[in-house]
């Protein structure tokens, strides 16, 4: 019982006031959730510009093949040069010019080539060449079967209009679903920085601990009729109710308010970074130890965020470290709570992330007890 009291004192502490509940929990998780929504924001429609130089009628098959795709914002020009200087202006992502005899060497049984345009080769214009190829593809097979089916020229064109036609009803057609096969792009990098975010907040609720410890506040709680584990299990607990707090605001308005879609259902999701705020609570006390003076506290974000960050995976994949730096990572609390995640994104749930959970709670159970015991003052201050 004697926990819960001491937990609740450190709960109030830190969030009791109204420029403690900003600082410690509005306002950074507004800030971080604000970040993980332009990080994560969802490509918009691609800007594709096009010229049409065909004579005949069956460009404007391909135009209105690309027009109906969801995912591209087609605009006509006048010519070829225009569309370059558009390009280099960056008014359109990608172009492409159907050529002036387009419909003729259709006809003929060739297979024309559709020139394309772009400054920069990203996903989205590879897409945009391959969306190309396939139309161009059907089309050339359909001249092809107009071709067997009519002699003359103008018999070809008819069927072959009359194939492309029917094609274009699109009464058979796909649905893209989520399958789950692999994480969200850009899901690593979410949750890294959510990482950070929660590791640096911890940090600074343990730091009102070292300020306890230097005013003697706590040498004298270890002098009352209380036992020494309900003082370190109290002063723990308070801490990881004010991060359950914090990860539970951000994911609220990440989800809710901002939208964005992390793919994992939400209280497995919550019970991962809760793990890890547990771990970050024994490691931000254990080195809290070897500091004396409060002042220097800010030290910690140096000592532990930062190169526990680079090594667990969030400013980058460990794949491309070295060999010998994928291993240390394995040390990292951030690699374990980031693989968690991403299982769980790519359709896993939360008991199929055992190992990843267990090694957590292994790292948390260690470092609380690590810590507990450094931060504890010593027999002499306590007699004092």
């Amino acid at each position: 019982m004697n926990s819960f009291y001491i937990a609740w004192n450190m709960v109030k502490r830190t969030l009791g006031s109204k420029k403690g509940f900003m600082a410690f929990l509005l306002i950074p998780s507004l800030v971080v959730s604000a970040a993980i929504g332009f990080i994560g924001r969802e490509e918009g429609r691609v800007s594709v510009l096009v010229v049409n130089e065909d004579q005949g009628s069956f460009g404007g098959h391909v135009l209105k093949e690309m027009g109906a795709r969801p995912e591209y914002s087609i605009e006509v020009l006048d010519n070829t040069g225009e569309l370059k200087e558009a390009i280099i202006e960056k008014r359109g992502q990608a172009g492409f010019v159907l050529p002036a005899g387009f419909s003729r060497e259709l006809l003929d049984g060739g297979s024309p080539v559709i020139q394309t345009y772009e400054l920069n080769v990203n996903e989205a214009t590879a897409v945009m060449n391959v969306h190309l190829n396939e139309i161009t593809g059907r089309m050339v097979s359909a001249a092809a079967a107009a071709k067997a089916s009519a002699g003359s020229t103008e018999d070809r064109g008819k069927a072959l209009a009359n194939i492309l036609a029917e094609a274009g009803k699109h009464t058979v057609g796909a649905e893209t679903g989520d399958l789950k096969l692999a994480p969200k792009p850009g899901l690593n990098n979410i949750t890294g920085f959510t990482l950070m975010f929660l590791m640096s907040l911890v940090l600074s609720t343990v730091s009102l601990v070292i300020e306890d410890r230097a005013k003697m506040t706590m040498a004298r709680m270890y002098t009352a009729p209380v036992k020494a584990a309900e003082i370190a299990a109290g002063n723990f607990l308070g801490s990881f109710v004010v991060g359950s707090l914090q990860i539970l605001f951000v994911l609220v308005i990440t989800r809710l308010v901002i939208g964005y879609d992390y793919g994992v259902p939400f209280l497995s999701q919550f019970v991962v970074l809760a793990a890890f705020v547990l771990v970050s609570l024994g490691l931000a006390s254990t080195v809290a130890g070897i500091i004396k003076n409060p002042g220097n506290a800010s030290m910690i974000n140096s000592m532990v965020v930062t190169p526990t960050s680079m090594l667990g995976g969030c400013f980058w994949p460990i794949s491309i470290m070295p060999d010998y730096l994928q291993k240390l990572s394995n040390f990292m609390p951030q690699t374990w709570t980031i693989q968690a995640i991403e299982k769980m994104a790519a359709g896993a749930s939360l008991t199929d992330v055992r190992l990843p959970l267990a090694i957590l709670g292994l790292m948390a159970v260690v470092l609380l007890a690590v810590g507990s015991a450094i931060l504890r003052p010593s027999e002499n201050k306590v007699r004092m």
